[in-house]
């Protein structure tokens, strides 16, 4: 006991001062394999270069990634995509994106999802909707299609395009992955993973990383069997159903509605544009079979109130659960005050349903929201406007809202249609208010050639109005915009009956790739820019 006791008392004596390797070994019992080292100096040194090579390596790394074009590689992902089955061409299967999505560990399932589909106003609807969660502090994703230049533009983290860094770092990750189900797929006599598909797997992946709050997602074409379905929407949305990819989605709006309505969930909650009443049928059969809550315009919520202002609209919206009253959209069109509405109720029915939600948030939300291609202003001087109008459903909201927008004394519509649209519903209602008619093709290999669209453009109009119209082809769809805008200046050169000042406009419609076109071009002259500027 008292050995104990003494050896207790000498360890409280003990100097407190750090073991060296050596000291430790000593307690050891010495190193096995001790050969004279100094640990002290020898070991240091020995750590010390390991970290001067680990500093040389990334210093090499970094130089790496300061020298890399990332705008030229993130080019160089769409080019990849390309190398796949267009979008016009979609596979009706979901297995291949979900095993992609279950190889990379789940990844369509690291986020809740707003799920919309609908025929018209899926982007500005999913854009809107974007707005708004993030205006309540989420951080959020979205993914719409199809794009005006860039690839990234589909892909939105927090608001902004994703970096070009951030597409190519995600593309590189999923790559082997994507490999792997093609080979499963060569092997089992499918087609490889389509353009759409990849860029489903590529997007959900960005989402990941980011990582989001909530995303919002765009249905590519249909629905049920679309590949974005292999996520589960906590809300799936409608926008007005019509008839469109009649080849694909069915004949009948009841059909394409059957199959659109295949994105909502078990328990769902569920939120729907009016619609005719056999696609309301439809989405209200779905949602009672999937014991899904269903709320629909204009019963459970409705624009209350939509007046012109400066820069877009002053709307009012009665919402599943508050009145939310004088809120500025900034994208143009009747039409949009109606797509708020429905990301509102969206938004409102994520959060639960059953509370107002902060109004200043819906202010901000509703303020900030921007629809790229959607009767925008991309010129001036003479005013340019694109819009993806590219059926005839958005061709008559796009003739009522350019009649209601704009007061051109001579508007010249430019267009361009793709294979498999309605030409006839496209051109009737844009013929109305046009005054020239400039037909032309983009660069799409699905354009129909601009000779052959002129063609149905007369057969639409008839003769005598074709000749009113001024129909004529320029082929090369740069030529064509730019003459449109060179004759629209000069129009306005002019004076009308009274001597006062004409107004001339440029209408570009038909074709979202020509709206790109028209896009790229705009910015790259500055038509926005006063003439002196645009070194034109």
């Amino acid at each position: 006991m008292s050995d104990d006791r003494n050896r207790d008392e000498s360890d409280d004596n003990l100097p407190e001062e750090e073991l060296t390797a050596e000291d430790i070994a000593k307690l050891l019992g010495g190193a096995p394999f001790d050969d004279g080292l100094d640990f002290d100096t020898d070991f240091a040194d020995d750590f010390a270069a390991e970290e001067v090579r680990l500093s040389d390596r990334e210093a090499e790394e970094r130089r790496r990634l300061e020298q890399t074009d990332w705008r030229e590689e993130a080019d160089a992902v769409f080019d990849e995509l390309m190398e796949r089955v267009g979008e016009g061409q979609p596979q009706p299967r979901l297995a291949p994106t979900r095993r992609a999505c279950e190889l990379l560990g789940d990844i369509h399932r690291a986020w809740p999802m707003i799920h919309i589909t609908g025929t018209n106003g899926k982007s500005s609807t999913a854009r809107i909707t974007e707005s708004l969660l993030r205006a309540h502090g989420l951080r959020t994703g979205i993914l719409t299609s199809p794009h005006l230049v860039r690839l990234n533009e589909r892909i939105g983290i927090d608001g902004a395009p994703i970096a070009d860094e951030r597409l190519v770092a995600n593309w590189r990750d999923i790559e082997p992955f994507l490999a792997i189900v093609d080979a499963e797929l060569e092997e089992a006599g499918e087609v490889r993973l389509t353009f759409f598909e990849a860029l489903t797997v590529l997007a959900f992946a960005c989402f990941a990383d980011a990582p989001v709050d909530v995303a919002v997602v765009e249905v590519g074409m249909g629905g049920e069997w679309d590949s974005t379905n292999v996520a589960d929407g906590a809300v799936s949305v409608f926008t007005p159903i019509s008839l469109d990819h009649v080849g694909r989605l069915g004949s009948t709006v009841a059909e394409i509605a059957r199959t659109k309505s295949g994105i909502i969930k078990p328990g769902a909650s569920v939120v729907s544009a009016a619609q005719p009443a056999e696609a309301a049928a439809e989405i209200a059969a779905a949602a009672e079979r999937l014991e899904a809550k269903l709320f629909v315009e204009p019963t459970d919520f409705a624009v209350t109130a939509d007046h012109m202002a400066v820069g877009g609209r002053l709307i009012s919206v009665r919402g599943l659960s508050g009145q939310y009253d004088d809120l500025p959209l900034a994208i143009a069109g009747d039409y949009q005050a109606h797509n708020a509405a429905l990301a509102l109720a969206a938004v409102e029915a994520f959060f639960g349903g059953e509370r107002e939600l902060l109004a200043e948030n819906v202010e901000a939300g509703i303020a900030e929201a921007l629809s790229p291609g959607r009767l925008e202003l991309v010129g001036a001087s003479p005013a340019v406007v694109i819009d993806a109008a590219h059926n005839p459903h958005g061709a008559a909201h796009l003739a009522q809202a350019v009649t209601e927008t704009y007061a051109f004394d001579q508007l010249t519509l430019v267009l361009a249609v793709l294979e498999d649209k309605n030409v006839e519903g496209i051109v009737r209602p844009l013929a109305t208010i046009a005054d020239r008619i400039i037909v032309t093709q983009s660069d799409s290999p699905r354009a129909i050639d601009a000779y052959d669209l002129a063609e149905m453009v007369r057969d639409v109009l008839g003769e005598e109005l074709a000749e009113q119209k001024q129909v004529r082809v320029i082929d090369r769809s740069e030529d064509a915009l730019l003459q449109a805008r060179a004759e629209a200046a000069a129009f306005e050169l002019g004076e009308d009956d009274h001597g006062l000042p004409q107004s001339a406009g440029v209408l570009v419609t038909g074709s979202i790739t020509l709206i790109g076109e028209a896009y790229a071009l705009a910015h790259e002259g500055g038509w926005k820019l006063p003439p002196e500027d645009t070194g034109e």
